[in-house]
């Protein structure tokens, strides 16, 4: 996956934003990346951008070779809101992608039931999401997505409304299912800890407009549990990592109280 020179501006208020600032990125096959950067850096708008739910006002995205126009199956994508439909059963939300496209009955039932297993819901299968805590409601929309075959998995932050026991245990239940499926993920998250733990690399972006402030290579090893959080290595990468956050961070807050004064 390509990023290449993307821009984005709009209008709020009677006023162009600049969002995103010449974001030049390569994601790997088979790479975990996460985006982490202060709040308002744009790292969402990017997400979507490469997800072909909005357009950027320059540059483009390319997934395996193609440029990005609009959605596609070749990119599932993971909110932080639950997003289930909620007249649907956990298997019938997992399989409403492979219906669209035409897979037989038979063949998304496998389907339906391997993302089960990986996941974790067995004794679920029927159970509207209305029966399900936010943990589990996660565990269906990531089955879901991957229940479509993608080739890039998006994911926006969809852990930030669990409380964090839960938090860290689909952290871990993520990197599990990654490892089974070998997909390529972007994923998006303000939480220095949770980007560390579970990327390859971890792209800092600046303050507003957004520009990659730093790349981070973690060379942790796999495979990664809770305990990989106490190490030196660790702890060592999350201080670059904290440092670069709180200069950005300051850096918006000043330009605001400049911006107010003014």
């Amino acid at each position: 996956m390509v990023v290449d020179g993307v821009f984005k501006a709009y209008e709020s208020g009677g006023r162009k934003v600049h969002a995103l600032d010449r974001i030049d990125l390569t994601v790997r096959d088979k790479e975990f990346v996460a985006l982490l950067g202060p709040s308002g850096c744009g790292k969402s708008t990017l997400l979507r951008i490469i997800g072909g739910l909005i357009a950027p006002s320059a540059g483009r995205v390319l997934v395996g070779g193609a440029e990005v126009k609009r959605p596609g199956p070749d990119r599932g994508m993971v909110f932080q809101s639950y997003t289930l439909f909620p007249w649907l059963t956990v298997r019938q939300n997992i399989e409403f992608g492979p219906k669209e496209k035409g897979i037989s009955p038979s063949d998304r039932s496998d389907i339906s039931s391997r993302y089960i297993e990986i996941v974790g819901l067995k004794g679920f299968e029927d159970s509207f999401p209305k029966a399900l805590s936010g943990g589990m409601k996660q565990r269906v929309a990531i089955a879901r997505a991957l229940a479509n075959d993608p080739s890039v998995l998006l994911l926006d932050e969809p852990f930030g409304a669990l409380d964090t026991q839960t938090r860290s245990l689909m952290q871990e239940l993520l990197l599990d299912v990654w490892e089974q499926s070998h997909k390529t993920i972007l994923f998006v998250t303000h939480d220095v800890d949770e980007a560390i733990f579970m990327a390859d690399r971890v792209v800092v972006m600046s303050a507003r407009p957004g520009r990659i402030k730093k790349v981070i290579e973690v060379g942790l090893p796999r495979s990664r549990d809770y305990q990989v959080r106490t190490e030196l290595a660790f702890l060592e990468y999350k201080r670059i990592a904290v440092d670069l956050i709180r200069e950005e961070t300051i850096k918006t807050m000043s330009l605001g109280a400049a911006s107010g004064e003014a």
